[in-house]
């Protein structure tokens, strides 16, 4: 069972609520018009940005004929968990409000597939490694704010290591990614070595993949960073997470996601496997001088 997430469990709220107005072929301004709503405030409230009250919800449950206890029950459950405060919340000022889902979805999900071209994932980054890559950033980071981002990043991770529940992650980098020396040769090896720990000792759950620059690569080469994240809830779909220098955006338009899902497959059947992949970022690491 994973955990507990506002994020994740606003988002199962939105999905249900939404789903059921659909069956039902009720309108948003039907039902904002029903509850004393504005057709934005409803807007609002499907797209997660607003979570109902008790006593709103249980007349929304009315409205769309939800009559089962049990059901009723888990509403209210999930509402009572979305309007709680994750740890991210406390990094609002820093970051967009997509940014903050990431981070929301991460700690509830069950894994992440990610790919990076050019850098080493967030989720499998050093502190050391971390800060020279968010101190570099002037154009997006005030350096006053450059070790809250560090912090935040470090905080990311948790759920890697956990003795329970920990989150699963397949990672697959591009050759580049290992030979970039972000923050200089000591800072760079120590990341690569940090790599093939992470992997040897939570081989269950955590694997890297390399693309080496040998590998005959087509529309893969242009992808930047994505995640995908997926749920132990069948009822919630995996979301998209894609990122470029100067911007990240949440993608859960089910086209995109599937796009990003094909993108994956391709790296990973083109990729060294995980025994090859960590042999490739030693030998990398023992070559930086």
């Amino acid at each position: 069972m994973t955990l507990t997430s506002p994020t994740v469990a606003r988002l199962e709220l939105t999905l249900r609520i939404r789903g059921r107005r659909e069956e039902l072929d009720l309108t948003g301004v039907r039902i904002a018009k029903a509850l004393g709503f504005t057709n934005q405030y409803w807007t609002h409230v499907e797209k997660g940005r607003n979570v109902l009250t008790e006593e709103k919800l249980t007349a929304l449950m009315d409205l769309l004929e939800i009559e089962a206890t049990e059901e009723r029950e888990e509403l209210l459950a999930l509402r009572t968990q979305a309007k709680e405060r994750g740890w991210w919340a406390s990094y609002s000022g820093l970051f967009s409000d997509d940014a903050l889902r990431l981070f929301g979805l991460e700690h509830g999900a069950r894994s992440v597939r990610t790919y990076s071209a050019l850098l080493v994932p967030g989720l499998l980054q050093t502190e050391d490694y971390a800060r020279a890559l968010i101190s570099s950033d002037m154009a997006n980071i005030r350096p006053v704010d450059a070790e809250q981002y560090v912090a935040v990043r470090m905080r990311r991770q948790q759920r890697l290591f956990a003795e329970k529940d920990s989150l699963e992650l397949m990672a697959i980098v591009s050759e580049a990614a290992l030979r970039q020396q972000v923050g200089g040769p000591d800072v760079q090896r120590q990341q690569l070595e940090h790599l093939v720990e992470v992997c040897t000792r939570h081989a269950d759950t955590v694997g890297v993949r390399v693309l080496p620059f040998t590998t005959t690569v087509g529309a893969i080469a242009g992808a930047s960073i994505f995640q995908l994240l997926d749920f132990a809830n069948p009822r919630i779909p995996t979301v998209g997470w894609h990122e470029s220098v100067a911007y990240g955006a949440l993608l859960d338009d089910p086209r995109s996601v599937r796009d990003l899902g094909i993108t994956f497959g391709q790296a990973y059947e083109k990729a060294l496997d995980d025994t090859e992949s960590l042999d490739f970022i030693r030998k990398v690491a023992h070559d930086i001088s």
